[in-house]
């Protein structure tokens, strides 16, 4: 079983940053791809990023969706058991409920899809007022 918990959210700004944090329990967190997912009142869960496992030589690839591109990065502490989500530029459409996700069988080809992930936290909110 793998634990996750999400920390950093809060009420921004505009054009303001924030950096969400992802916990993870478990001694193969390395071997994980770790996504990030939101979901607004009314909306479905949405991809937003993810970084894929890691292996001697690299530190993982990451992923966004075009909404967040430029704007987001993704990135891991393996030592740490962390995954982080770091937002700038934000815009009042990013506010959400954010949710990081973990799956212990990645794919490169299914990592934009909720269904491929096994583990979930329970949600930060993101509010970001204009």
């Amino acid at each position: 079983q793998v634990q996750l918990v999400e920390s950093g959210g809060g009420l921004v700004q505009a054009g303001g940053s924030l950096r969400l944090s992802c916990a993870a329990s478990g001694r193969t967190f390395s071997s994980y791809t770790m996504g990030w997912f939101r979901q607004a009142p009314g909306k479905e869960r949405e991809f937003v990023a993810a970084i894929t496992w890691t292996i001697i030589w690299s530190g993982g690839n990451a992923y966004y969706a075009d909404s967040v591109k430029g704007r987001f990065t993704v990135s891991r502490d393996n030592a740490k058991n962390t995954v982080y989500l770091q937002m700038n530029s934000l815009k009042p459409e990013d506010t959400a409920v954010y949710y990081c996700a973990a799956d212990e069988n990645p794919r490169l080809d299914t990592l934009r899809l909720t269904a491929a992930y096994d583990y979930w936290g329970q949600g930060t909110q993101v509010t970001v007022s204009s």
